[in-house]
């Protein structure tokens, strides 16, 4: 049987899109797996790509994991390269404005257009949500004039702002720097201003149906993929410097974030 392979939450371009698909193509002869790429491209939502039974390695976040019943299996974390993640397959959300705007600082853009990608998302929403909490007050239960989304993807945080849509929006930080390596990606046009806490990054997850035989052959694939030569050679493509075991209690602190947002009474970003 033929399971699907998708990594539409960080192909951010078409060469990074191309640099998932030589990958998939590797795990599936390094595994015996046979697995099919598929775009299922935005505005599709990845609700409905998460409950197909058919999953073989396919990106999810660990908010809606968290809530999935029954929950896809985890078959391993990415480590992305870059010195600030320690070697950790952990992710943070930059909140990032345009480059030439007179916003220094997050509360300079209190008061204008905050984005979001959508409500399920932890980088561009839970996380965003979260790291606002400590500005908010009874005085001031209320920091921009408008929220607008759905805006379903990095990329598209990234156009919006670019654009004037919004004046601040999340951005999900290995996407950011998978954005970076196109010298002529718009992601250049914008400025960080904030940063939030570290979190569990998405992972890799085939259907609840699929074998135990199948998944502990991705598995095994995916965590001894930075000892292969051709594979290495791919993941620095993808600035990963590997995978990781999932770490499935790591992700409970995506609910602690949630709780707290609804418990001070903010369940939306409004």
């Amino acid at each position: 049987m033929t399971l699907i392979a998708n990594a539409r939450m960080y192909s951010v371009n078409a060469q990074v899109a191309a640099a998932w698909a030589d990958l998939f193509a590797w795990l599936a002869k390094a595994s015996g797996v046979a697995l099919e790429p598929i775009a299922h491209a935005p505005p599709a939502p990845m609700s409905a790509l998460w409950r197909r039974s058919d999953l073989g390695c396919v990106f999810m976040c660990g908010r809606p994991w968290r809530r999935a019943w029954p929950k896809p299996v985890p078959l391993a974390a990415p480590v992305p390269s870059l010195a600030q993640y320690d070697q950790r397959p952990y992710y943070m959300t930059y909140l990032a404005v345009r480059a030439d705007s007179r916003f220094q600082e997050l509360p300079d853009t209190f008061g204008g257009r905050l984005g979001y990608t959508i409500e399920e998302s932890q980088s561009g929403f839970n996380a965003l949500r979260y790291h606002l909490l400590p500005f908010r007050s009874q005085a001031k239960p209320r920091l921009y004039a408008a929220s607008i989304g759905p805006l379903y993807t990095p990329r598209a945080v990234v156009n919006a702002l670019v654009s004037g849509k919004i004046d601040l929006g999340p951005i999900d930080s290995y996407a950011f720097d998978l954005m970076k390596m196109s010298p002529g990606d718009p992601v250049h046009q914008l400025r960080v201003v904030a940063v939030t806490e570290p979190a569990p990054i998405p992972f890799l997850v085939a259907a609840p149906s699929t074998s135990r035989g199948t998944t502990d052959r991705l598995t095994a694939a995916l965590l001894n993929s930075s000892a292969d030569g051709e594979a290495k050679a791919i993941l620095d493509r993808l600035q990963l410097k590997g995978f990781a075991v999932v770490d499935v209690a790591s992700y409970e602190v995506l609910d602690r974030w949630d709780t707290a947002a609804r418990d001070a009474g903010h369940a939306c970003l409004d």
